[in-house]
């Protein structure tokens, strides 16, 4: 393969949809079985959610410092060779994970693994290289699509795996990231031109200094706000889910992973096959904004119900929920130039490393503090309350924001 980059036209994206996809099957596959692996070592409820939380909360810190770092790397290199590099450690990082001896070395290597989480910001960026500004909220939607594909096989064949051994689903997401590496290695090809890539800044690298750019981009402003609640809400609902089914409704991971499997469905339908018309027919800020109170209001159905089986008829009611994050990553890319994509990227990415840390903390502190209700306590429902509340800040500042633009036009 030759290693001249093609022009952006010429670049088939295939390639780093699929890497996204097995990037994405191998952390579904852990899913549904980690907060398991860590009741191995603390079996008391309390101490699960607090230990759980602290090990997600660490994988979360190590992002929010590295992902701004490889999207300046891969502003100066490529996209190539950073991806590479992060598909190849999360693999060697969910060997060592099975290898733990203790909930000390737990948090340590899941900490490490944060440190090459940043190859979804690139891979945005990488996208956004072969993407014309028109079409960008679309093609980044295709991202969005494989991570539902990922989380339709992934958390299903983790909570099979799981059954039979909680250390299973770490094997095969090893083993499929590391193909994941061996495959980009050999058809992965490179997007960013020599003449659109940029001198390597420690400051760009800062994600502090990058998530108070965000807040100064053209048009975007208090949308960054928007965007971190909505995170934060998504991060809550992520992080809890499984801790809450099992002391909610008595779930095994395999009912975990059946549940994970319909969001995945329900985020490639809209995000793969639904999002362009969708966009073209509302346009980015409104499909924001309907996003936005879908997943708002499911959020609070999911609090207040009493039967697990409802749980499963939610989810697909929240499908207009998976459009709301590309239609913003999409104004947010359209507000830089083509040098610049992958610092904004990497930013994004740290402002999602920020609000998971929080969200992580307070949602599993939380439901540690209501973990030994009886069933059928609404208040075991907090953390998804929590969640809403942050999911309804988010469409507040949206609509503000876009009706400010709109006056300014």
């Amino acid at each position: 393969m030759s290693s001249e980059v093609k022009p952006p036209s010429l670049i088939n994206s295939r390639f780093v949809l699929i890497t996204v996809f097995l990037d994405i099957l191998g952390i579904g596959l852990i899913i549904p079985v980690l907060p398991r692996m860590v009741a191995m070592f603390a079996p008391q409820p309390d101490q699960q959610a607090y230990w759980y939380g602290a090990i997600v909360a660490a994988y979360a810190i190590m992002q929010f410092f590295c992902a701004p770092l490889l999207g300046a790397l891969s502003d100066r290199f490529g996209r190539r060779p950073i991806l590479l590099i992060c598909v190849l450690g999360l693999g060697l990082n969910f060997f060592l994970m099975t290898q733990a001896p203790s909930l000390i070395w737990l948090l340590v290597i899941r900490a490490m693994g944060g440190m090459t989480a940043g190859n979804i910001a690139v891979a945005n960026a990488y996208i956004a290289d072969v993407s014309k500004p028109e079409n960008r909220g679309k093609a980044l939607g295709k991202i969005g699509a494989m991570f539902g594909m990922g989380f339709i096989c992934g958390p299903m064949l983790g909570g099979l795996l799981g059954e039979q051994h909680y250390q299973y689903p770490f094997y095969l997401a090893a083993i499929v990231s590391l193909c994941n590496f061996s495959y980009g290695l050999v058809a992965l090809p490179e997007s960013l031109p020599l003449n659109n890539r940029r001198a390597f800044s420690f400051t760009r690298a800062n994600p502090l200094h990058n998530l108070k750019g965000l807040t100064q981009l053209k048009n975007v402003g208090a949308l960054v706000w928007s965007m971190g609640f909505s995170l934060f809400a998504q991060f809550t609902m992520q992080t809890t889910w499984v801790l809450s089914t099992e002391l909610r409704f008595g779930w095994t991971p395999l009912q975990n992973g059946i549940s994970l499997f319909m969001v995945g469905v329900c985020s490639v339908v809209m995000q793969g096959f639904l999002l362009g018309g969708v966009i073209r027919r509302l346009g980015e800020a409104k499909t924001a904004m309907w996003g936005l109170s879908s997943s708002c209001l499911v959020l609070i159905m999911y609090g207040v119900t009493q039967q697990g089986w409802i749980m499963y008829l939610l989810i697909p009611c929240n499908i207009l929920g998976y459009a709301a994050a590309p239609a913003i990553q999409a104004i947010f890319s359209k507000a830089v130039d083509a040098k610049s994509q992958g610092a904004v990227m990497g930013s994004l990415s740290s402002l999602g490393s920020v609000m998971s840390v929080c969200a992580t903390l307070l949602g599993t502190s939380l439901l540690a503090q209501v973990g030994h209700f009886p069933k059928g306590n609404i208040l075991l429902g907090a953390p998804f309350f929590m969640a809403a509340f942050a999911q309804g800040m988010a469409l507040l500042i949206a609509m503000k924001h876009f009706s400010n633009v709109k006056k300014l036009i």
